[in-house]
């Protein structure tokens, strides 16, 4: 039975809290999963297309243990479609209001996270590992470019991830949209999973100052230093303002989570500070905001092993 068959408009629906998780193989979906759970989802893995409107049925009358439902579709399922957008548009139209998850990585991690585990690509077939991710890749494009919420998961160890995902899905005190204010260094690429992005390079970086080059920007005196800065106080101020004038409409549209990067070169100094009061000053309008830097030690972490998410 399709969702578009059966009568839309059920409150019941509506009020489902529902969420679709899918992404590339290796850029961990299982560790969004057992995450959701945490925050209190029931979670469905490897839930083929086909039968997401009759599980989204069955939570709708489930009663409050499964109000918070996720479900997890990938390509190991036999019974993959292909046509995820087409079932998003179903469940919207009857009566439901899916949050579409994708989880990504770059091409050359998410190889380095198969050879760790020694696994097959699902896709590969008798070709190379490159191949079954590219062919997931375009068999997955028209889902990350409706992506509600996108996880990058480059740069982030499994608890990382982790945190990022409760943090987004815990369940709000208040129905007020959600801010990551992230920290981030250009020399390290730009963030795939930001809202929005901003460059503040034009303020003068404490790394020419000796006795700010070894701090952060969550160092008071490195604070100071930035937001002391001529036009640091106007961009704030501006930049925070345009954040609140969008809030009001994304809450309508339904959009939960957003997403802020703030670089500047190397993602320790500048932009730490100027997210940390970027943040505070969401926080006092009433909105919550946490920041996640980043790049902030990278040229520590980069020479470390650690946990990655699981590959599938």
């Amino acid at each position: 039975m399709g969702v578009a068959a059966v009568h839309a408009g059920s409150s019941d629906r509506s009020e489902l809290d529902l969420v679709i998780v899918t992404g590339i193989s290796g850029g961990g979906r299982s560790t969004v999963a057992r995450a959701l759970e945490n925050v209190g989802y029931y979670v469905i893995d490897n839930l083929p297309e086909s039968l997401v409107g009759q599980a989204a049925e069955l939570a709708a009358a489930g009663g409050e243990e499964v109000r918070r439902t996720a479900m997890v579709l990938d390509v190991r399922s036999r019974a993959f479609m292909t046509d995820l957008v087409g079932v998003i548009e179903d469940l919207r139209k009857g009566g439901f209001k899916p949050h579409l998850v994708f989880v990504d990585a770059d091409d050359d991690v998410i190889i380095r996270r198969f050879e760790k585990v020694r696994r097959a690509h699902p896709l590969q077939g008798d070709g190379m590992l490159a191949d079954g991710i590219a062919a997931e890749r375009r068999l997955l494009e028209p889902a990350r470019g409706s992506a509600d919420t996108l996880f990058d998961t480059t740069h982030l160890n499994e608890n990382q991830l982790r945190a990022r995902v409760e943090d987004a899905f815990l369940a709000p005190s208040s129905p007020r949209l959600q801010f990551t204010c992230m920290s981030f260094g250009f020399k390290y690429g730009i963030p795939r999973d930001a809202d929005y992005v901003a460059d503040v390079r034009f303020l003068p970086n404490p790394y020419w100052v000796p006795a700010l080059r070894e701090h952060t920007g969550t160092d008071p005196d490195v604070s100071e230093y930035v937001l002391g800065q001529d036009g640091a106080e106007e961009f704030v101020e501006s930049y925070t303002a345009l954040l609140l004038g969008t809030t009001q409409g994304f809450e309508r549209e339904g959009k939960r989570y957003m997403t802020i990067a703030i670089g500047c070169t190397g993602g320790k100094h500048r932009s730490v500070a100027i997210s940390e009061e970027i943040a505070k000053r969401l926080n006092a309008a009433g909105f919550p905001a946490n920041t996640h830097h980043r790049d902030r030690g990278n040229e520590l972490l980069r020479h470390r092993t650690t946990d990655t998410p699981d590959p599938r």
